[in-house]
């Protein structure tokens, strides 16, 4: 029997993760809270690809994360892949469920600068989620968040050689 859990409860969840590192736990360290938040999402991306083989291309991992991966976790697909074809991958997800309840209105005031630097701090979790299922993979990685226009979010993963 599959296990799931309800997206508001996940959504709670990662805003807790969030404010209890970013606010209290390392307020002022957010690149320690950064590392803490990523490591979470890594150590729980393990458990879901523990019983998968691993791949014989970078691609196929990729489109494992991109289709199998991501509607496991969003029930849909990546909406977007781009690759250089030397080992940068961009993942696009147009409507990013995590973010879709956030705005970007306000953003030249100083409260718009902490809604952003908020909703960058939420980005280090599927980061994390991302690395930790494609290390899991066999394939190290490094993961970053780029977010223009909310709620989309690109993911690009880089292959370390």
């Amino acid at each position: 029997m599959a296990r799931e859990v309800s997206e508001s409860c996940m959504d709670s969840l990662l805003r807790e993760i969030v404010s209890s590192y970013s606010n209290v736990l390392y307020a002022t360290k957010p690149e320690l809270a950064a590392r803490r938040i990523e490591a979470i999402g890594y150590q729980l991306s393990e458990r879901y690809t523990m019983e998968r083989p691993r791949f014989s291309d970078h691609l196929e991992a990729i489109k494992f994360i991109c289709k199998d991966f991501w509607s496991e976790l969003f029930k849909k697909q990546i909406d977007n892949l781009k690759t250089n074809h030397r080992g940068t991958f961009v993942l696009q997800d147009d409507k990013f469920a995590w973010l879709s309840r956030m705005s970007g209105e306000g953003s030249t005031t100083d409260a718009g600068n902490k809604a952003a630097e908020t909703t960058g701090m939420h980005l280090y979790f599927p980061c994390g989620i991302i690395r930790g299922a494609l290390s899991n993979l066999g394939i190290p990685c490094a993961v970053s968040a780029d977010i223009s226009n909310l709620p989309a979010c690109s993911f690009v993963i880089r292959i370390k050689v």
